[in-house]
């Protein structure tokens, strides 16, 4: 995690420079917080469950056949973990996305956490943008202290119409003094 935290402040340091507040325009030159975003978005999705789909004739798929007018579900939190498609896929390593054409625009199918096709997120153009903005802005301008320092934080999630945190995670914001 140190390393992730020292390649985020240099990259953003470089890219924004001190004392200046991060733009959207600065997004698309940040390739370390768009591979932070994407391996949190591959480990902890916004919905376990990606929308139902119907199938709209007999099919079989891997070996399942799913007949006409079956209710598929996608389990998206599984895919995110399977070992098949990840190495050391419940570890958090943001490097494994750069230099890499995997995205979450609908078109990689290991790594759809917003769906794809016609039923994607109407709104993935706007957490885009909003997400790197807001999560740019909080590391450039902050550093962030854990309340409880040394305590050993306990990931595992509840499952329901969304995965949560079973234990919060509580961090305080202290200005970056440059």
């Amino acid at each position: 995690m140190k390393k992730c935290k020292i390649l985020i402040n240099a990259e953003l340091g470089l890219v924004v420079g001190a004392n200046k507040k991060v733009q959207e325009s600065d997004i698309d030159n940040l390739p370390y917080l768009h591979a932070i975003v994407q391996e949190t978005l591959c480990l902890h999705p916004p919905a376990p469950l990606l929308v139902p789909r119907k199938a709209v004739r007999d099919t079989n798929f891997m070996g399942y056949s799913i007949p006409k007018n079956t209710l598929v579900m996608v389990n998206y939190w599984a895919i995110g973990r399977d070992e098949d498609s990840w190495e050391d896929a419940l570890s958090f390593k943001p490097e494994r996305f750069l230099d890499s054409n995997i995205n979450y625009k609908g078109s990689s199918y290991e790594f759809i956490p917003f769906g794809s096709g016609r039923r994607i997120c109407p709104g993935l153009p706007l957490a885009h943008r909003m997400i790197h903005l807001i999560l740019g802005s909080l590391l450039h301008h902050f550093e962030w202290e854990l309340c409880d320092d040394g305590k050993i934080i306990d990931m595992t999630e509840k499952m329901g119409a969304g995965a949560r945190k079973l234990e919060l995670l509580q961090a305080i914001p202290k200005r970056k003094t440059t």
